[in-house]
């Protein structure tokens, strides 16, 4: 019986109880590759076991929001710590004031709101900028992710209003040409063009320094809002990615390492175009949330930006260039900046599972991300499951 068929045959007690009452048996798309995915149990540092009792090094880091990898003793001591007293309150707390300021010091951008995911932080960015704006129109590119929300999904998904497509305009990834002649005919109606500048679907490839000073100047041109999804990418800089490309943007969004492992997400920008939702404004935009801003989260993301400095970010980073060039230089097609690479392979399926079997855990789609306690003992591991899986299914 073959490593995969094994584990199939000993999760299939909870695969089936999971068919009863989830949908497919999954909640998170993300996390399904066929024909079910394992289920984890418990995880420290770098590795994570499944209840198989495998034991696989972590290169998912649950979408790369586990900076630090699982259990970090300090993060973990900072929301224990909170929670002896209550875990939220109908109340805002100092820890909110503490974290924004962390953030406002760190991303250049001196107002914030705070959220539960990178979803709800770009729903609130694209609701400021209509507000600010007073216009309609979002502009984003293809095969960019910016969460679930109906204006960042394709128009044509089921259960997209057909009307919504009217007010998004969804431009080819990277093109100029295309951009500026978008700009050009309907810059007066654009509320914020919406950018990653490292797509993870898209690819992982980083956008070029032209196109990113294209995008600041033409929304600077017209009046609208540059936005800038760093829900991945803020891992790469002490202040995100866009700080590499040396412009400012009007609003930037934060989740996943912000919150050391717990829900979190925020939004970041000028004064002014967030003035909207200061509820002694006019003009108020009400935006609420059961567990925005909860103490737990916010002193466990604080505690975990606070460990991952600029030392720790320069180390990790070359650490995943490091393996990148490794990767390169073996044959493999593989794509990113820093600690986040992305593997390009027509059989995804099964080089998920190849890598499963040889002990690491990568993203669904051949998303590498790199944590705080990996070491060069580590991404040699990982390098030469990487490199054996490609050669095994050639």
């Amino acid at each position: 019986m073959s490593f995969t068929d094994n584990l199939l045959s000993l999760t299939a007690p909870l695969r089936e109880r999971a068919v009863k009452v989830l949908p497919g048996g999954i909640t998170r798309s993300t996390l399904f590759v066929a024909p079910h995915p394992p289920y984890a149990v418990s995880g420290d540092g770098a590795w994570v076991t499944d209840s198989t009792g495998h034991r696989v090094i972590d290169c998912n880091n649950n979408y790369t929001s586990l900076i630090h990898g699982h259990n970090n003793p300090e993060v973990m001591a900072a929301a224990a710590a909170v929670m002896t007293g209550g875990t939220a309150f109908g109340l805002p707390t100092e820890a909110e004031i503490d974290f924004a300021e962390l953030l406002s010091q760190r991303v250049g951008l001196p107002s914030w709101r705070f959220c539960n995911s990178g979803t709800e932080a770009v729903m609130m960015a694209v609701r400021a900028a209509r507000a600010y704006t007073g216009r309609d129109l979002l502009v984003r590119f293809e095969g960019s992710y910016h969460g679930t929300s109906d204006a960042v999904v394709a128009s044509d998904s089921p259960g997209i209003p057909r009307g919504l497509a009217a007010d998004v305009a969804v431009l080819p990834q990277a093109d100029a040409e295309t951009f500026t002649a978008l700009m050009r005919r309907r810059g007066s109606d654009v509320a914020a063009v919406l950018i990653d500048l490292m797509p993870n679907r898209a690819g992982l490839v980083p956008a070029t320094q032209e196109f990113a000073e294209l995008v600041r100047s033409e929304t600077e041109r017209h009046g609208a809002l540059m936005i800038v999804d760093e829900v991945i990418t803020l891992r790469l800089g002490i202040g995100g990615l866009h700080q590499r490309y040396g412009i400012t943007p009007d609003l930037v969004t934060a989740a996943k390492i912000i919150g050391g492992g717990f829900p979190a997400g925020a939004l970041g920008g000028r004064a002014e175009v967030l003035e909207p939702f200061n509820p002694l404004g006019s003009g108020r935009v009400g935006w609420g949330g059961t567990f925005s801003a909860n103490p737990v989260t916010l002193r466990a993301g604080q505690r975990a930006m606070e460990l991952f400095d600029a030392a720790a970010i320069e180390r990790l980073n070359a650490l995943g260039d490091e393996l990148r060039q490794g990767l390169v230089q073996a044959g493999v097609t593989a794509t990113g900046f820093g600690s986040l690479t992305r593997l390009h392979h027509p059989q995804t399926t099964g080089l998920w599972w190849k890598l499963y079997e040889k002990g690491v855990l990568a993203g669904t789609n051949g998303l590498i991300a790199l944590s705080t306690p990996m070491d060069t003992t580590d991404t040699a591991h990982i390098l030469e499951a990487i490199v054996s899986s490609y050669k095994e299914l050639a």
